[in-house]
C-alpha cells in the first residue's frame, strides 16, 4: 500500500444539503480512495472525533472511518480503527440510549436511541469483504456513521428533544465529550 501524505479536510456543517443527500456505492477501492481515507482519519484526529462519514467531508460515496483510542471507555479497552467502504448494518439487537455529537453539529449533543449490538459488513481498504461485531461505544459510533452516509443526522434519531442542548464554552470539556464525529 503506498504511503499518502495526508491533508486536514474542510468539515461540512448542518445546513449544508449534502448532509441529507444518501451517499453513492464505492464500486472499487483504489488509490484515491485510500488517499480520501487517509485524509478523512487526519481530519477526524484533528477535529478531534472518533468517527467521520464522507458526506461530512463533501464526499458523496458510503466510506467513513472510526478511531477509539485505547482506553477511551475502560482503562484497558485496546484502539480501535477502521476504515468502512459500503457499510451495511446486516443485524442489530437491544436499545441503548446515550449522549450524541456531531463535528457536522457543532458543539450541540442529545440522547439518542441506537441498536445495543449490531453486525455489519464492509469492504476494506484492500478490497476484502469483513464483517464486525460491535457493541457498546463502537456500535454507536457506526451506527452514527453509518446514518451520515443515509443523510440522517443524530438530531433526527433524538426522541425527547429536551435533551437536546448546546454545550457552552465554560461546559465543554473535550476530554469528556461522549461522541463527536
Amino acid at each position: 500500500m503506498k504511503a499518502f501524505s495526508m491533508a486536514i479536510m474542510d468539515i461540512v456543517l448542518e445546513g449544508d444539503p449534502r448532509l441529507r443527500q444518501k451517499a453513492l456505492k464505492i464500486k472499487q477501492v483504489d488509490d484515491s480512495l485510500r488517499k480520501i481515507a487517509a485524509d478523512m482519519l487526519e481530519t477526524m484526529l484533528d477535529a478531534p472525533g472518533v468517527g467521520l462519514a464522507g458526506p461530512q467531508v463533501g464526499i458523496m460515496r458510503r466510506i467513513a472511518v472510526v478511531n477509539l483510542p485505547a482506553g477511551y471507555v475502560n482503562e484497558d479497552d485496546p484502539e480501535i480503527a477502521l476504515t468502512l467502504i459500503n457499510p451495511e448494518i446486516v443485524k442489530g439487537r437491544g436499545r441503548d440510549v446515550g449522549q450524541e455529537g456531531c463535528l457536522s453539529i457543532p458543539r450541540w449533543v442529545g440522547m439518542v436511541p441506537r441498536f445495543e449490538e449490531i453486525v455489519i459488513k464492509a469492504v476494506d481498504l484492500d478490497n476484502r469483504h469483513f464483517r464486525v461485531k460491535a457493541d457498546g461505544l463502537l456500535a454507536r459510533v457506526i451506527q452514527h456513521e453509518v446514518d451520515h452516509l443515509d443523510g440522517i443526522l443524530f438530531i433526527d434519531r433524538v426522541e425527547d428533544k429536551s435533551t437536546l442542548f448546546e454545550v457552552v464554552d465554560e461546559e465543554f470539556d473535550e476530554d469528556n465529550f461522549a461522541v463527536a464525529d
